[in-house]
């Protein structure tokens, strides 16, 4: 049932399924081409497919917020009834470890009324839930999206603290690929690429391929998916062909993304065998490198940063005006070669009365205080 007076944003759960239909996708992907930050992961293209695969009893929950009627916002919610290692259950934004970003879809200049819609929700339902607080991971910082979170607490009196900051590299320039990699790279190492572009290039007829549609789509899958078994992914089990679930993801996350114009690829072969292939997510203004892979065998020439080196290419977009690299922090290799930063933090938010509010403040002054990093880590 609504929780807010007539005319104003309402918020609603529900089981996710109910949102499988095609009037409701066609509402979702709406949202998300009006969202002020884009969030791939959350587009039905990916989440739906995420959700059929970790999410086999059907059990998971969309929050949605409506305004007149009008769908303005929608995150996957999760109730995990620990928190770390903790025995702490509370809301939060579900997520998988093959989704970088925990923005909620929100339609632009609709931010406060969606945090206002969602946490009056909260407040209500903190006790049914048992839910001790709300956390939100893996959110962009310094975006009108988490600002407006942060002023709306700060105006209703209630507790929403940053427990954990990072950064990851970023892709975010005026300059043109050239003159990027210049200003990224030393003069020593531009050399060294031009002379294993060189080296490799000895070894056989080498090419660059680029698609943004699904010819061929299915081929680029599979050789994608047995490229990145085959090296250190592959060895640690952690490669998407590793487990079904995972494969099943990637093979419909990029079938969709591809069929609305989602998905750019690219792929370094070598007499027609691909050595390093990527992934990125369009999503305009901004895109999202996804995944990416490189044949081992040929890692004396570096073949995953002569593709990025082709990935730059980004820059001369006028549709994009910056690209996610959804990289750990400080990774070895992009790191080097995307000069901007990302921060992304997790955010935990006090919810329900006055009892449990204060009971979230002292907890949060045990996170803050003796764990910096915090107790969810």
């Amino acid at each position: 049932m609504p929780l807010t007076q007539p005319g104003a944003a309402v918020a609603s759960v529900r089981a996710w399924r109910e949102w499988t239909e095609a009037g409701r996708r066609a509402q979702w992907q709406a949202l998300a081409d009006s969202a002020s930050t884009p969030n791939p992961f959350f587009e039905p293209w990916y989440l739906i497919p995420s959700l059929e695969a970790f999410d086999t009893d059907g059990s998971g929950r969309l929050l949605t917020v409506e305004l007149r009627g009008e769908l303005v916002g929608l995150m996957p919610l999760g109730k995990p009834r620990r928190y770390g290692r903790w025995p702490l259950p509370h809301l939060t934004i579900w997520l998988h470890p093959n989704a970088f970003l925990g923005a909620p879809l929100v339609r632009a200049g609709c931010e406060a009324l969606f945090w206002q819609a969602l946490l009056q929700w909260a407040d209500k339902q903190a006790a049914s839930e048992q839910a001790l607080f709300l956390h939100l991971a893996a959110m962009p910082l310094e975006q009108p999206l988490t600002e407006a979170l942060f002023d709306l607490a700060e105006a209703q009196g209630r507790k929403a603290s940053l427990v954990m900051r990072e950064q990851r590299a970023l892709l975010h320039s005026p300059l043109n690929p050239e003159l990027y990699l210049e200003r990224a790279l030393t003069g020593k190492k531009r050399k060294e690429l031009r002379r294993q572009h060189a080296r490799l290039a000895e070894q056989g007829e080498l090419d660059v391929q680029r698609h943004q549609n699904g010819i061929e789509l299915d081929g680029w899958i599979a050789a994608f998916l047995e490229l990145e078994k085959r090296g250190w992914k592959g060895a640690s089990n952690s490669a998407m062909a590793c487990a079904r679930e995972t494969e099943t993801l990637f093979r419909k996350a990029l079938e969709g993304a591809a069929a609305i114009g989602r998905l750019e690829r690219l792929a370094l072969t070598l007499d027609g065998h691909p050595i390093a292939m990527l992934a990125n997510f369009l999503t305009p203004p901004g895109s999202f490198s996804y995944k990416t892979a490189f044949d081992e065998n040929f890692s004396r020439y570096s073949p995953g940063v002569l593709l990025q080196r082709e990935n730059l290419a980004l820059l001369s977009r006028p549709d994009i005006t910056w690209c996610d690299s959804c990289a750990a922090p400080d990774h070895p290799m992009i790191d080097s070669l995307w000069t901007e930063r990302r921060p992304i933090g997790r955010i935990s938010v006090g919810i329900g009365g006055s009892v449990r509010r204060k009971l979230f403040e002292t907890l949060l002054s045990l996170e803050l205080g003796r764990n910096p990093v915090g107790l969810g880590r």
